[in-house]
Order: structure tokens, then sequence, then C-alpha cells
């Protein structure tokens, strides 16, 4: 049933315009990151082959393309780099053992269900993260629609601005924001039969073979072909825990990635992955693209929105992106090769105003200061440091104002009930009771789960010195307790007890009292000091 629902027919054409588009933007992006890896340009697509096809055909999320990325490429490079300073023969071949360490890691990762706790990342932290890649795309193809080349990420680009506007190429800026016209004002009728994306990627691509010369615009050029050879894992003794964590690297960070891709595809398909079942299939796929010489990869957010925006809505449309770019490595790359830079970054440039979170922005007064701060942050830290970091950053900060938000709750539902005040707060039977033991009894009810963040303000508050001769602590409506609260409490318990007064607690629910006992709390023996009500823990005077 879910294979039928995976692969449903209806949405064939679609799945092909998809594919074939992403595959075409893949196409540059993987030479790109074979190159900078230090592996090769044809180590990029075969890992974009590996993992785009056994990721789509495994995986956990229909739409999503799977592939070299940069932060992967980044991290692998590193890895090549250090093997291949220690052992000059063996060193490409440690590498690629890795990545494939790699994928068995994440293949773990899915099989103990860590997955699920990617996908609670809060909203804010995904919206600012879209943003971040949109703004990100756009900037990095100004440079290629004005007819430039730009090595480097953001502030390479950047920089490259002022250069590029003043010797702007006037064919290629044409040719890309024609592109970008096209893809806004296509009607809507032929979208059906052909996506603005391809009509204008196959135009202009026959153009340019047919009339335009290598001088005149930048094009993608000859590109390798050939099929990959298998790599037999090497292991090293010396080295088997520096593989480990390398590979547990490669495994945790393409694993994040995958993931906040797989967020960003239900947020714009209004599906929801399967988190466990897609560690599982990017897992064999960086394995297989180790043990074939590929590069390791992740869940594309760029190349996914992309698939997604011209038609792709099942795992077909990934395992045919693959199937593309094999097609190219097997002898279609001369055709290939004719693409236009320019055409690319038009397409690009439009999926990258799609990206950007427009709903957001426009309604961003009326959010929460909080949100807002935490989106913004984490746009500015994806566009100008990594996506890990800002993705970091984000959940650290959207805890933090959770745990605020929270603590100022508990503080605010803490009550506070003396004999004076009984009748305001309690039941009748309760009231008089609490009324007739005088200014012996402090009442102090407690609401929610007690966590850390609320901790110094009940050992200010519950730890004060007063007249009374019984603090009762009523944790009826207390359904867990942390670590901290109960190491509070317990302090709170013995500055009562050194004063020469008693406490009672009312209510512990059963993981409460769990947590006590595992701690085990001093200051009281809970036996004879808890009560199941407010009126025993009331008429129960000790001699």
């Amino acid at each position: 049933m879910i294979l039928q629902k995976n692969f449903d027919t209806k949405f064939i054409k679609g799945d092909l315009y998809g594919g074939i588009i992403a595959a075409v933007i893949a196409l540059p992006l993987a030479l790109a990151f074979g190159v900078s890896s230090g592996a090769g340009a044809v180590a990029g697509l075969y890992g974009a082959i590996c993992i785009g096809f056994f990721a789509a055909l495994f995986g956990g999320t229909p739409a999503q393309i799977s592939g070299p990325t940069g932060p992967m490429t980044v991290v692998m490079a590193a890895i090549i780099t250090d093997y291949m300073t220690r052992f000059q023969e063996t060193g490409m071949a440690l590498a690629f053992t890795v990545v494939v360490m790699g994928g068995l890691f994440q293949i773990l990762f899915g099989l103990l269900k860590l997955g699920k706790y990617v996908s609670m990342v809060p909203y804010a932290v995904i919206s600012g993260f879209m943003s971040g890649i949109g703004i990100i795309i756009i900037i990095l193809q100004i440079p290629a629609l004005l007819g430039h080349e730009v090595s480097g990420g953001v502030l390479a680009a950047l920089q490259a601005f002022p250069d590029a506007i003043g010797h702007i190429s006037y064919i290629e800026a044409g040719i890309g924001f024609t592109v970008i016209l096209l893809t806004y004002l296509w009607p809507r009728r032929l979208q059906a039969l052909m996506p603005a994306p391809l009509f204008t990627l196959l135009f202009f691509t026959a153009i340019s073979a047919a009339f335009l010369s290598k001088e005149n615009i930048h094009i993608l050029g000859e590109i390798p072909t050939g099929l990959p050879g298998f790599h037999m894992p090497v292991l090293e003794s010396d080295l088997l825990f520096d593989m480990l964590k390398s590979a547990l690297i490669l495994a945790l960070l393409g694993s994040i990635d995958s993931l906040l891709t797989s967020l960003v595809a239900d947020n714009i398909t209004h599906t929801h992955h399967d988190p466990e079942k897609e560690l599982i299939g990017q897992g064999i796929g960086n394995a297989v693209a180790g043990l074939f010489g590929g590069l390791p990869g992740a869940g594309a957010t760029m190349r996914t929105v992309i698939n997604v925006k011209s038609g792709g809505h099942t795992p077909l449309s990934g395992m045919l992106h693959a199937l593309v770019l094999l097609a190219v490595v097997l002898g279609f790359g001369h055709y290939a090769s004719y693409i236009p830079h320019t055409v690319l970054a038009g397409i690009l440039m439009t999926v990258g105003i799609g990206i950007i979170d427009w709903d957001f922005l426009r309604r961003i007064h009326k959010f929460p200061r909080r949100t807002t701060i935490t989106m913004l942050t984490v746009l500015f830290v994806t566009v100008f440091v990594d996506l890990i970091t800002a993705v970091a950053i984000g959940i650290i900060m959207s805890s933090l104002f959770i745990v605020k938000r929270m603590a100022d709750l508990q503080i605010r539902l803490t009550k506070e009930i003396t004999a004076d005040s009984a009748d305001e707060h309690l039941s009748g039977e309760e009231a008089e009771l609490m009324k007739a033991g005088g200014g012996d009894f402090l009442l102090y009810q407690l609401h929610g789960p007690l966590s850390f963040g609320a901790a110094k303000h009940m050992l200010k508050t519950l730890g004060r010195d007063g007249i009374y001769k019984i603090m009762i602590l009523d944790m009826t409506f207390v359904p867990m307790v942390d670590v901290t609260t109960a190491l509070t409490l317990e302090d709170i318990i013995e500055r009562v007890k050194a004063r020469h007064k008693e406490v009672r607690f009312v209510g512990l629910q059963p993981e409460v009292l769990a947590q006590f006992h595992q701690l085990a709390l001093s200051g009281a023996t809970l036996e004879d000091c808890q009560y199941k009500t407010l009126t025993s823990a009331l008429s129960y005077n000790k001699t």
C-alpha cells in the first residue's frame, strides 16, 4: 500500500519533469563539489548517482533529491586532505572507507529511531533556514546571471558584485533574465505540457550549441564519462578510532542535513516524512557511494525544492534524477556540455525567490519578539556562517525562550496560601482546617511540570523563613520534575528542617516519586511526610 502510494502513476509526468530539472541543476553542483573535495569532478557525479538513486528508493521523504552538499563536501575535503597527507598510497581508499562507515552509522541511527528528534525543530528555525537558503541561492547566482564565474561562497559572490555590474555580458544577462521572466509569465495551459524551466533549458542549450561559441558565453564544458570502479574498504588498525570519529561526523552532519531538508519538503508538499526510513535510505546511499568512489551526501534542499516546484512528488523523481546523471556519465555529457551557466542561474534565481518564507516576513511584525529574533538570527547565520551552526543556534535560542516561558508560567501558577487567604483558594473543609491551625500551616500549591528554569525562584520563595510550623507542598497537579528541581526541593526541605519545622508533600505523582527515590532525596523520609490529599495533610498533627 505504501509503495503504491509513493509511486502513484498519476504523478509520472511531474516526476519526469522534476527528475530531469533536478538532474540538470545537480550536474554542475556535483562536478563542482567533486573538484573542491579533492577527489575529482567525477567523484561528485558518482556520489550524486549513488545517493540520489538509493536514498530515493529506500528513503522516507518521497520528493527528496539527495546528493553531495556543501557541508558534506567541506568535511569530506578535510578527511581526504588528512589521509592523503599521512598515507599517499592508500589515503583516498581510507577516505572512501570512512564514507562507507558513515553510511552504516546512518543506518544504525535509523534503526535506533533517532530521526524523530530532528522533526521537533521549531518553525522559526525552519523559516529562517529556508529564507537563508533562498538568499544564498540568489546571491550566488547574480554574478553568473551577469556573465561572470565566481568560486567560493556568499562573501566571494558579494565581493564580485562591483566587477560583475561593471562588466556585464549583455548576451548572458539577456538570456538569464529571459529565463526568469518566462518562468513567471509562462502560461498555465503550457505548464502541464512542459514546465518553463525545462523549456528554457532545452531552448537556450540548443541556441548555445548551434550559434554561440564558447568565447561568447560560459557553458558547462566537457564532462567526465565512464563507469565507476569498485573501492574495496581499507582499514588501518592504528587509524580505526580516527576513522570512526570521522565517519560519525559525516553521519551526524548528513543526518541533520537530510532531515532538515525533509522538513522543508514537508512544508512545501504538506506531507509528513518518515525520519527513520529516511536515515536508513541515506545510509544505504552513502555506503554505496563510498564503495564506488563517490562523495558522501545528504538530502539537498535546493534540488528538492526544484524537484517539487517542477512537479516531482514520488521517489521516482529522485531515482530518475540519478539515472539522468548516469546517462550523462555514460556518454550524453556532450549534449549537456552546451548548457549555459546563465540559464541555470536564471532557474536557480526563481527557486531562491520561491524558497524565501514571504508569508512569515509579511507577518513578522505580528509575531512575538522572541520568534522574530530567532528567525532572523537563523537566517543571518545560515547566509554568512553555515547551516548546521544556524540550526544549532536557533534550537538553543528557541529552547531557552521556551524554558523562560515555562518558568514564568510555573512562577505565576505557584500559590502561597495562609490562614488569612484560605477562603479564597481552598474548599470549605480545607479552608476550615487551614484556619483552625492558625499560623501553623503555610501551603504552597504547585502546578505543571517543574523545570530548572523555575528552580531559583522556588528556592528564593519556598526557602525563606516565616512564623509557620508546617510547610505543605501540594504537588497534585505536578506530573514531573527534572533533576534540578528535585535537588532544589531537597535544599528547601533541609533549610526548613534546619529551622526545626516540618515539610509535608501532598499528591505526589508516581513519576515525581520515582525521581525523588532515584536521587535518594535527603532531609525527609518520603514515607513519613507524603499525604494523598490536602485534607489529610491539614488534619494530621504529629506529636
